[in-house]
């Protein structure tokens, strides 16, 4: 069994109900049980800022599935969830989940980076993963405090749990 982290993102359809339900269908996946999870938090999006504001979260999740077939479990619960990904790169979407980091296994093909290689820029990443694990290291970056000291912590709120 390995841990792997998945971070859960969403600012369409109810987006706090649909990484709610992102949740809830990662505890249901095979040779998998959720370990941890981080609270929801809102934050800006990238790219184009002409969309609402992000709902994200952090699962560690427990698992033995390989990493490519934790990745397509993941893509297949974005398609459950309606994902369209014809909105390009940091485009609005119902469900985005990212398979962040996978026990301190370093992968780079052209199906799968791991760790994921935003994880250094994105503090709607890095404040759930602290939450649940304020020593983090990331497989060949360094330790996650070091890493939100640098990003900082614009355009980012935890949510009053667990109706905010």
């Amino acid at each position: 069994m390995t841990l792997a982290w998945i971070g859960l993102g969403s600012n369409l359809a109810d987006p706090k109900a649909q990484v709610r339900s992102g949740i809830d269908a990662l505890s249901h996946l095979a040779e998998s049980v959720i370990q941890a999870q981080s609270s929801l938090y809102r934050s800006a999006p990238l790219g184009n800022l002409e969309q609402p504001d992000y709902i994200n979260a952090v699962v560690c999740l427990e698992t033995g599935l390989p990493p490519l077939e934790l990745l397509h479990s993941l893509q297949a619960i974005e398609a459950a969830h309606g994902r369209d990904r014809s909105s390009g790169r940091w485009g609005p979407r119902t469900l985005d989940l990212d398979l962040l980091i996978y026990g301190d296994t370093q992968i780079k093909s052209d199906l799968l980076t791991i760790p994921h290689p935003g994880i250094p820029q994105r503090n709607f990443v890095l404040c759930p993963l602290l939450e649940i694990d304020s020593n983090m290291r990331i497989p060949g970056l360094g330790p996650a405090r070091e890493l939100i000291g640098r990003v900082g912590m614009q355009g980012i709120e935890r949510l009053k749990q667990p109706d905010s």
